[in-house]
């Protein structure tokens, strides 16, 4: 009778942990579809509300906080800072809204939605192809907000050329590494449930975006943030390691899909993405270059790609349609092959 009643105990509880794991599964799968929806249809949140522009802040209050202590020990002050007081803000609206799935579910979406920017990327790079049809100053200043470079008297193909790697370098930290953080955590919590799983769920993202606006806001090498942007460029490079190449091999898969030159983006990805000064940001702008048979140029940086044909504006429209290409189909890879996991699991 005991081992009835035990053999009983068994089966509920393995239905239970069943029907547990199905949910949460469908909780991954669907926030990430509705996350980008929200992202496609309404782009960037209010600037009031949006979490970068937060996080923004509590960066600058920590930046100016321990700027003056002239070792890398400030930046890792600030990352430590930083890191702290957006964990508590995040675990409060956790705590806030979980009470009730239905409004968790939505601002976990609407969360999720803000560690990604592929609306602002696409529409930017556009923005800058309509602004050379009209008015070429007008594009100089469009691409002097997405460029650390001079652009006052940029040419229209050097204009091309950096909207161009603007694009393409964000497709990793606006798109591909924050999804790639948020499925391999949701396969860890599937094979491993914790206490607070969606909140964790949510961090990782999170945690991965704040590491990119600190590298963003304090990784330049100048007198100033030398030291205390150290350790901020450090760990971005670190995160966007993986991410970065995975990007570079999708828009190779995209080429070939697209009928543009698939062989020769990967051959320049191999060649020339080492060329840049990040260790990251070339595997997706080589390998575009290379896509599109062009050559994008930083003046006294790098150079990507062959000079196998004069670039021109129509270039951005053909580096937007992969870009879209290369998110699209790293999200129905990703959302396959997570599921092929917890089919298996």
């Amino acid at each position: 009778m005991i081992e009835y009643n035990n053999l009983i105990n068994g089966i509920i509880t393995t239905k239970i942990s069943n029907i547990i794991s199905l949910n949460l599964f469908l909780f991954i799968i669907f926030a990430l579809i509705l996350s980008l929806i929200i992202d496609m249809i309404f782009g960037e949140l209010p600037t009031r509300i949006h979490p970068v522009v937060i996080m923004g802040s509590i960066i600058n209050f920590f930046k100016k906080l321990f700027i003056g202590i002239k070792n890398k020990i400030s930046g890792l002050l600030v990352v430590l800072g930083v890191y702290s007081v957006s964990i508590i803000i995040l675990y409060l609206i956790y705590l806030i809204c979980s009470c009730n799935i239905v409004l968790f579910f939505i601002v976990f979406s609407i969360l999720l939605s803000s560690t990604f920017s592929v609306n602002m990327l696409l529409k930017t790079a556009s923005d800058v192809k309509d602004a050379l049809d009209e008015n070429i100053d007008k594009a100089r200043q469009m691409v002097s907000y997405l460029v650390s470079r001079d652009t006052d008297e940029l040419t229209e193909s050097f204009i091309v050329s950096a909207t161009i790697e603007s694009l393409t370098e964000n497709i990793t930290d606006s798109y591909v590494a924050p999804v790639f953080y948020y499925f391999i955590f949701g396969v860890v919590i599937l094979c491993h449930p914790l206490d607070n799983q969606l909140f964790y769920l949510l961090l990782i993202p999170m945690a991965y975006r704040i590491s990119n606006t600190m590298d963003a806001m304090l990784g330049y090498q100048t007198e100033e943030l030398i030291d205390i942007g150290f350790l901020p460029a450090k760990i971005d490079d670190i995160l966007n390691f993986i991410p970065s190449r995975i990007a570079g091999l999708f828009i190779v898969i995209s080429a070939y899909l697209m009928n543009l030159d698939g062989r020769n983006a990967y051959k320049i990805m191999m060649r020339d993405a080492r060329n840049c000064p990040s260790p990251n940001s070339g595997y997706t702008m080589a390998t575009t270059a290379g896509a599109l048979n062009i050559q994008l140029i930083k003046k006294d940086t790098y150079i990507l790609g062959d000079d196998n044909k004069v670039i021109t504006k129509e270039d951005i429209s053909k580096a937007v349609r992969l870009s879209k290409m290369t998110i699209c189909l790293f999200t129905v890879v990703i959302i396959l092959l997570f599921t092929l996991i917890y089919v298996i699991l």
